[in-house]
């Protein structure tokens, strides 16, 4: 049998070719080497899905940073995970990512279109930085994000009804929005003075975009604390004309360590002040009519107040009045039946030497001559058309509350301000409120504002004129003010909530973002009902020692329920330090106050600044520093005579002359304290 098969070029070659059949052993080969490509396909497959994994790897890492489709983690210099935070709106689409030098982005997640990046930014040899935006393209839906905040102690964010140092957290919350509250009256909320920024015992630190709605939440079971971007359900807006888009965008740095890090931070992202307020302000004592009289002011109580302070011989740097000097809240003119003649007290006080502030505050209540004059004129914040202006309880009644967004709003009540000082000479005011849990939740400004705190920072911005006496108690944005802030009132009583506990932890948490200007409040508490520790309407006598003497070493003195309310040996103590703090507090505070116009480091800081490595340290909220060289150690306890004290490595000599060099941290056990004393120790 013959078979044509094709030759070259040249046409075909016929050969005798004898045809064979395969023998039926060979088969099996066969069969075998079909499954032998099978798996040799397969494999060059395999290796091909791992190489393109592990450029995947690759290309999902920036320096110290690796991101995974459900979050990313952060290394420090050493390989240590210092940071972890994880996507709760979603899960990124890996495919979708791209890396182009430092930066990572990625469009969209498993279910939809977003705009997501990450880049690396390294602004200086001993910090690296992070920013991170994830916005969404579809209105209305959340951004969510959850940092784990076990790998250290965490400072910062807000002040709070009950104050700890570090940061603990109790409890689930989910996130609600973060903005200015009157904690006094809504101890769950946040505090008057806050920042979105947070810092940690590993050196990381996180500061939220001004432009971020932003909510927090947190579950202590979870370990975690919800960053949260959203416009439903919110008291945020979007800009006029903006398609509600939720953004979360922010900066994560990591420093060498803890003091290191906030000094970068602060530098680069908060307002400072342009000035220091008046030095007399920070070497002699304000006092205030408020705990003493509340509302029960009159003409004859504010001089015999006056001449009691000289009759026991101490100093006044300001006499604030305050509470119910009007007959209706809203109008800037002296009740004359409790005033007869305010003229002539204002003349008496000056030939004393006393300067006067006013306590003030932004509501105008229905039944105030003004409320008419103000909803003529639109000067009030109004509902959510802007058609009706929107009526706000506060705790002196109901009212509409000024817009300080409103040019004409702002010069209305700034010319109110300038006649009090004109016609009586008064030196400053008091500014009190301020905070947006006084606002409608849906309400309209003159000015659009997208945040409802920036409401807060109009406020504070009306203390300007008078930023040399001027006293604030809600801050936002509002570090460049340039005057003095105060936390919310304390109770008279012992513990963390609004007593003598909090003071630490409240000032430190201040100072931390970005306050320097420190006003305690008052010496003691306010003496509320119900609201304070002993059996009399005043607080408990042991009590108001260890206050004084805590408050001697921070940055501002204020008195109410002044020391002869009680007995010569309390007047004695007072005299001694008030003496003190002109003397040793004082004048290093100014120091320090200079320099925070250049730097914004804080006045009172917490012991970890100058022990950056030292776990204890971390979380001491009993003790604290004036600058480096100063460490004040306060008995916070009732019934005490003694406390333990932690001093950090260095050279140290106490108040009572000891000195202590020692190049270990050193713990003292039950260190003596007397009623009359307060342990402080100077570097040396």
């Amino acid at each position: 049998m013959y078979q044509v098969v094709p030759g070259g070029a040249g046409g075909t070659i016929t050969d005798v070719i004898p045809k064979q059949k395969h023998r039926k052993d060979t088969r099996p080969l066969v069969g075998a080497g079909v499954i032998g490509l099978v798996l040799v396909i397969a494999a060059v497959t395999a290796w091909c899905y791992y190489i393109a994994s592990l450029r995947k790897a690759e290309l999902l890492k920036t320096e110290l940073l690796d991101l995974n489709k459900d979050g990313y983690i952060i290394r420090n210099q050493g390989g240590s995970i210092v940071f972890r935070m994880d996507f709760r709106s979603g899960t990124l689409d890996l495919d979708s990512c791209s890396k182009e030098g430092e930066m990572l982005s990625c469009g969209s997640t498993t279910d939809r279109k977003l705009n997501f990046f990450i880049e690396t930014v390294r602004p200086k040899d001993t910090v690296q930085c992070y920013r991170v935006r994830w916005e969404e393209l579809v209105p209305d839906i959340p951004v969510e994000h959850a940092m784990t905040y076990t790998f250290a102690h965490w400072y910062g964010g807000a002040v709070s009804a009950i104050q700890h140092w570090p940061i603990s957290i109790n409890g689930q919350q989910a996130p609600k929005p973060f903005v200015t509250s009157d904690i006094y009256s809504n101890r769950n909320e946040f505090g008057g003075i806050l920042e979105s920024y947070w810092l940690s015992s590993n050196a990381t630190a996180i500061k939220i975009n001004n432009s971020v709605p932003f909510h927090l939440g947190w579950n202590d079971t979870e370990k975690t604390m919800s960053f949260q971007a959203r416009y439903n359900d919110s008291p945020f807006k979007p800009n006029p004309g903006e398609v509600p888009c939720a953004e979360l965008s922010y900066r994560v740095c990591v420093g060498l360590d803890v003091t290191s890090i906030h000094k970068y931070m602060v530098r680069r992202y908060f307002n400072k002040p342009n000035k220091v307020p008046a030095k007399v302000m920070f070497r002699h004592p304000i006092w205030s009519t408020w705990a003493l009289h509340k509302t029960d002011i009159d003409q004859e109580k504010v001089l015999t107040y006056a001449a009691n302070i000289r009759k026991y011989k101490f100093n006044c740097s300001l006499l604030e009045l305050d509470d119910r000097y009007t007959s209706r809240y809203g109008e800037f003119e002296f009740d004359q039946t409790k005033f007869p003649n305010a003229s002539s007290m204002f003349q008496r006080l000056k030939a004393d030497g006393f300067l006067v502030s006013l306590w003030i505050h932004p509501f105008v209540n229905y039944d105030s001559a003004n409320f008419h004059t103000c909803v003529e004129r639109g000067l009030f914040v109004r509902e959510p058309t802007g058609q009706l202006p929107a009526l706000v309880r506060w705790w002196n009644g109901i009212g509409g509350i000024v817009d300080f967004t409103n040019p004409e709003a702002r010069d209305w009540f700034s010319s109110q301000l300038r006649s009090l000082r004109s016609r009586y000479g008064v030196s400053s005011f008091k500014f009190d409120a301020g905070e947006t849990n006084y606002l409608p939740w849906k309400f309209s400004t003159r000015t659009p504002i997208r945040d409802p705190s920036l409401f807060t920072r109009h406020y504070t911005e009306m203390a300007i004129p008078y930023n040399d006496r001027a006293e604030l108690r809600s801050g936002y944005q509002s570090q460049n003010i340039s005057c003095f802030f105060r936390p919310i009132d304390r109770d008279s009583v012992w513990g963390y909530e609004l007593g003598l506990k909090s003071l630490i932890p409240t000032v430190l948490t201040i100072s931390i973002l970005g306050y320097q200007f420190i006003l305690p409040d008052m010496i003691g508490g306010n003496a509320y009902l119900n609201r304070t520790d002993g059996k009399s309407v005043l607080p408990d006598r042991e009590l108001y020692i260890r206050w004084l003497e805590l408050t001697a070493f921070m940055p501002s003195m204020q008195f109410s329920i002044p020391p002869w309310a009680y007995d010569n040996e309390v007047v004695e103590i007072a005299r001694k330090y008030t003496a003190l703090h002109e003397r040793i507090v004082a004048p290093r505070v100014l120091e320090l106050a200079g320099e925070v116009l250049d730097t914004g480091d804080p006045i009172i800081r917490p012991l970890w600044w100058i022990a950056t490595g030292d776990e204890t340290a971390y979380k001491i909220d009993s003790q604290f520093l004036i600058g480096d060289d100063l460490m004040v150690a306060p008995v916070l306890e009732p019934g005490k005579q003694e406390r333990d004290i932690y001093l950090p490595a260095g050279h140290w000599r106490s108040y009572k002359g000891e000195r202590f060099d020692i190049k270990e941290p050193l713990h003292l056990t039950d260190y003596p304290v007397d009623l009359d004393e307060i342990a402080y120790f100077l570097w040396v």
